[in-house]
């Protein structure tokens, strides 16, 4: 009886796999991101062709339209299977794009959309059904060259997703840069997908077809800047050679709406034993920089300005002269301000050894940048990161947000430093909504963290693999980037819907499941990694793996022993004014709630507070009992995104589907070791005995410290 059942099984699963490899979809290796352009059905493409008949610009094309035509021929011969004719007259079915200077009637008194055009600045667009010249025709109308391209990916996006094909809108910030961490031999800091994608040895001689490629998906998000280089810079990047390099990818870009910055090193004038000295009040050195900007923008004449790391991790600046950060900003402000260039100046400054020890390193940003409030010139915007510490699974909004009345630039990670890097499925997309919906409590009614920004930027996930981002998954993560950097009301699961749309294909079989995926995933990392508000607990230097016993590196506060402060007593670092008093830098309404344990949401419990084991939780289960169930959910959850990902095998392309189950198979040895290693830890601090139902870690303790990974990748 046993060999028939096995043999019926062997035979219902041999035919279930011809069946799946008969239906399955053809191979993809991931490169075309989210602009892949697969054929619809039938009825669909019916109903795009009825919608585009022709292809109508009124006027001269410009290297801005030239790429959205070319994209529209793209875009609509895949769908389609042929993209429509070119046209110079508006006719029934033509896919117009319009600006008023292109189509004066736009701007008549007459003109019904006359008022909801102008009201989408110089960025938006408009999609509309309608009637141009006595025709009927789907119109694509912007106030400019660049509205027109990010209307024509908008309406591709919206035929891609099934979505209604009649939208308006415009970005609510006006900088929305990627901050490359390349470094200039073609290694990227905290990269985990390949080599840099920026050829310097190359260039300018030879321009890479993925720069076109790369252009191209940052225009159908509206990114509209992009950092070349690492923020830990070189003082070569802006010597005449580079700066040729970057005007030659500059010109690449620059069609799509796309400027280019650099990250400047402070101390680049007197490394390059140009000036005897950094100081910025020096006059030698204003004039250095001043020649310096004038040169550059000789080059490049739309380049974007600097990104400086200064007086952090070792790095150069102001305060090597006593001078403040607002000092050194304005020094490089004033050589850019004649050419409309900015500054972007990083408030994570993590101090020199010597200084600060013993405070709480969340406070250092506030404390520095708070003071020299007003004191910025009208050109410099202060980059502070989400979270006070460094990019961690889960961190509160750092103070500063709401705080300052200084333009302040968001610094997201899109690149999972502490994520588990682009093994580890985790959609950013929740941590960025997270983020931007936080209420600063800064004004009556509340005050949410986006409403404080001037401009947005994320650290990049990109690298020469050739599905860009290492995991087709962390795809997603510079999409969200982009979407949320233009709309940050966005919500995350839409957004996500959209991405698994566009990157799958529309079948809701497999929409509907990636999209739960995605949702789950990234608390299913916090809980098997950092829950309860736990942080900066990975292994030093590379983060990867939990390391939360390391206690003996030079400065408290590189251990992660400093951060979650566990012993028989308890857990967690106090921030309330009985610790660090950290949360006197919030808002005192977000000060009043945190500081009590009982109104502090659970999820940043351990990082306002220092608890008792024996504390008792929400759910009825002590501290100790609740933060190990986190751990043993953490890794179920994870063994259920494998599943999850197992039942779609027949819907997915062999390719795709296995490079992510292989991940997710990882992710669940990550998982696992992370709660064993974690609950061996804090067993062995707390003294307490497993509650009934958790299983024991499967080696000694010793046996996890004894873990090494001497070459993680992004570490360098």
């Amino acid at each position: 009886m046993r060999f028939s059942l096995s043999a019926a099984l062997a035979a219902l699963l041999f035919t279930l796999a011809a069946t799946a490899s008969a239906t399955a979809p053809p191979n993809e290796d991931g490169y075309d991101l989210w602009l892949r352009y697969r054929p619809l059905d039938k009825s669909a493409q019916a109903s795009v062709q009825a919608q585009a008949r022709s292809i109508v610009l009124p006027g001269a094309a410009t290297p801005t339209t030239q790429a959205a035509l070319d994209e529209l021929q793209k875009g609509l011969g895949g769908l389609l299977g042929r993209a429509p004719a070119p046209a110079t007259r508006i006719a029934d079915g033509a896919l117009l794009l319009a600006t008023p200077a292109r189509l004066p009637e736009l701007n008549s008194n007459a003109s019904p959309l006359r008022a909801e055009l102008a009201a989408l600045g110089n960025e938006g667009y408009l999609l509309r059904q309608t009637r141009v010249q006595g025709y009927n025709v789907t119109l694509i109308a912007a106030n400019s060259d660049i509205g027109l391209l990010y209307g024509t990916y908008a309406w591709l996006r919206d035929i891609g997703t099934g979505a209604k094909l009649e939208a308006s809108s415009a970005p609510t910030l006006q900088l929305r840069l990627l901050n490359h961490w390349d470094n200039l031999n073609r290694t990227v800091e905290r990269g985990y997908s390949g080599q840099s994608i920026w050829d310097w040895w190359a260039l300018p001689d030879i321009k890479d077809q993925r720069y076109t490629d790369y252009a191209r998906a940052n225009a159908s998000l509206g990114i509209n800047g992009t950092v070349l280089n690492n923020v830990n810079s070189k003082p070569e990047v802006l010597t005449a050679p580079f700066i040729a390099k970057a005007a030659a990818i500059a010109d690449v870009l620059r069609p799509y709406g796309i400027k280019v910055y650099l990250s400047a090193r402070w101390s680049t004038p007197l490394e390059l034993k140009e000036t005897s000295t950094a100081d910025p009040l020096s006059p030698e050195v204003q004039a250095w920089w001043k020649r310096k900007a004038d040169e550059i923008y000789k080059t490049i004449p739309d380049f974007g300005g600097f990104v400086v790391k200064a007086n952090s991790e070792g790095q150069p600046g102001p305060q090597d002269y006593h001078r403040t950060h607002a000092d050194g900003a304005n020094m490089l402000a004033a050589a850019l301000a004649p050419h409309k260039g900015i500054v972007m100046w990083r408030a994570f400054v993590y101090a020199p050894k010597g200084t600060h020890i013993g405070e709480d390193r969340a406070k250092q940003g506030f404390d520095e940048f708070k003071p020299l409030d007003g004191q910025f010139a009208p050109n410099v915007l202060v980059q502070v990161k989400n979270g006070a510490i460094d990019f961690q699974p889960r961190e509160p909004f750092h103070p500063l947000f709401g705080a300052l009345k200084t333009p302040v630039m968001m610094e997201f990670q899109i690149t999972k430093e502490y994520l588990g890097f682009s093994t580890d499925m985790a959609y950013l997309g929740t941590m960025f909504e997270e983020t931007l919906q936080a209420d600063t409590m800064t004004a009556a009614g509340g005050r949410t963290v986006a409403k404080t920004l001037s401009g947005i930027a994320g650290v990049s996930n990109i690298g020469t693999d050739r599905n860009w981002a290492g995991s087709h998954f962390d795809q997603a993560n510079w999409y969200a980037f982009g979407r949320m950097a233009w709309n940050q009301q966005a919500k995350a699961k839409d957004v996500a819907a959209e991405w698994a749309a566009l990157t799958f294909g529309a079948d809701q079989r497999v929409v509907a499941p990636i999209v739960k995926m995605m949702m789950e995933s990234r608390e299913t990392v916090v809980n098997y990694m950092t829950p309860l508000g736990l942080h900066h607990i990975m292994g030093t230097g590379h983060h990867h793996g939990p390391a939360p016993w390391v206690d003996n590196l030079e400065r408290p506060d590189w251990n992660p022993v400093y951060y979650h402060r566990a012993g028989r007593d308890g857990i967690g670092f106090d921030r309330t004014a009985k610790g660090s008093n950290a949360l006197a830098q919030y808002a005192p309404e977000f000060a009043r709630q945190y500081s009590d344990p009982k109104t502090t949401p659970e999820q940043f419990l351990l990082w306002f507070h220092h608890l008792p084991w024996d504390y008792k939780m929400r759910s009825g289960r002590t501290l100790w009992a609740e933060l190990l169930a986190h751990y043993d959910k953490g890794l179920a959850d994870a063994r259920s995104l494998h599943d999850q990902w197992v039942a779609l095998k027949p819907l997915i392309d062999a390719r795709r589907y296995t490079e992510e189950e292989q991940r997710l198979t990882r992710q669940m040895a990550n998982a696992l070791l992370w709660r064993d290693a974690c609950i061996a830890y804090f067993q062995s601090v707390s003294g307490l005995p497993l509650p009934a139902g958790v299983k024991a870690p499967a080696h000694s303790l010793e046996y996890y410290k004894s873990l090494t990974f001497p070459y993680a990748p992004g570490h360098w």
